[in-house]
């Protein structure tokens, strides 16, 4: 018998995060950027305009060190639901400082924008020109774990913890040898993204922050989450969450839900919608 080439059995290279191609409507986000320690002070607003600028930018060129992006501030503004508080965002994304996980088990801290011009001198007028922090270029450019999130989903979202949730479950519902995932309560807050010192205790936390977010991700996702506690005794020590693919007829609900207005989503989810009778 010959010998079979090496070729045959050579482990195959994971596909890199900056290659892989967005589907239609959604947009690729490298994991170094989900999981992440860090954002609590960051808004909703701040978050969305986040994942706007990074999906303008994503491709090839976001592993180069140094290079640039225009952006249209009237794409932001359309994109950004006509928030007026476009500056404040960016301000606040180029003073977030977070930690980010590396492959070897150590950690890295990175600013999470660059420097960046808001149509001011020489430079266009109606544009927003900016770059990322060169060690988070770094740690990009070498990415080959990333979550596909759903845009129209992304931006349907009023709380910044239901957003931090989905982004965060949306990296681990494709894979294909673990659909649940055990958490300490501080790596849990530490997903939604929870302010440092706000709910410290687990009701507060799991009232305000955790059961609102499962709630709205489950009403928009085209995935199910399922949010539980781990106790000892009386006291909890960790959080479990488990998640799976919605049925068609779930998923159909979920879009309808997207087309939607806003007013009245919480009431819709939570199963609380009152029917108003005629005044005589």
């Amino acid at each position: 018998m010959d010998s079979a080439t090496p070729e045959l059995f050579a482990t195959q290279e994971p596909a890199r995060t900056l290659e892989v191609k967005a589907q239609l409507g959604e947009m690729i986000k490298p994991t170094e950027l989900i999981d992440i320690i860090g954002i609590g002070e960051l808004t909703l607003s701040a978050r969305k305009l986040y994942n706007i600028l990074l999906e303008y930018a994503f491709g090839e060129d976001l592993g180069k060190e140094g290079h640039e992006w225009m952006i249209p501030l009237a794409e932001l503004r359309r994109k950004h639901k006509g928030n007026e508080r476009i500056e404040d965002d960016i301000i606040a994304l180029m003073r977030t400082v977070v930690v980010v996980k590396l492959k070897d088990g150590g950690t890295r801290r990175v600013q999470l924008l660059g420097g960046n011009d808001l149509g001011e001198g020489a430079r266009q007028r109606g544009m927003l020109t900016y770059c990322f922090d060169p060690k988070l270029v770094e740690l990009l450019r070498d990415s080959t774990i990333y979550g596909r999130l759903e845009k129209e989903v992304l931006l349907a979202f009023t709380s910044k913890y239901a957003l931090s949730l989905y982004e965060a479950a949306a990296r681990r519902v494709n894979l294909s040898h673990k659909c649940i995932e055990e958490f300490s309560v501080e790596e849990f807050r530490d997903l939604l993204g929870v302010e440092l010192g706000k709910l410290a205790r687990f009701a507060n936390l799991n009232h305000r922050a955790i059961k609102p977010a499962v709630i709205e991700v489950n009403g928009l996702a085209p995935f199910n989450l399922d949010v539980q506690p781990r106790k000892q005794g009386n006291r909890v020590i960790g959080i479990t969450m488990a998640w799976w693919a919605k049925t068609i007829d779930e998923k159909k609900t979920a879009y309808a839900e997207l087309n939607r207005s806003r007013v009245g989503r919480s009431a819709r989810l939570n199963g609380t919608v009152e029917t108003l009778s005629e005044v005589p």
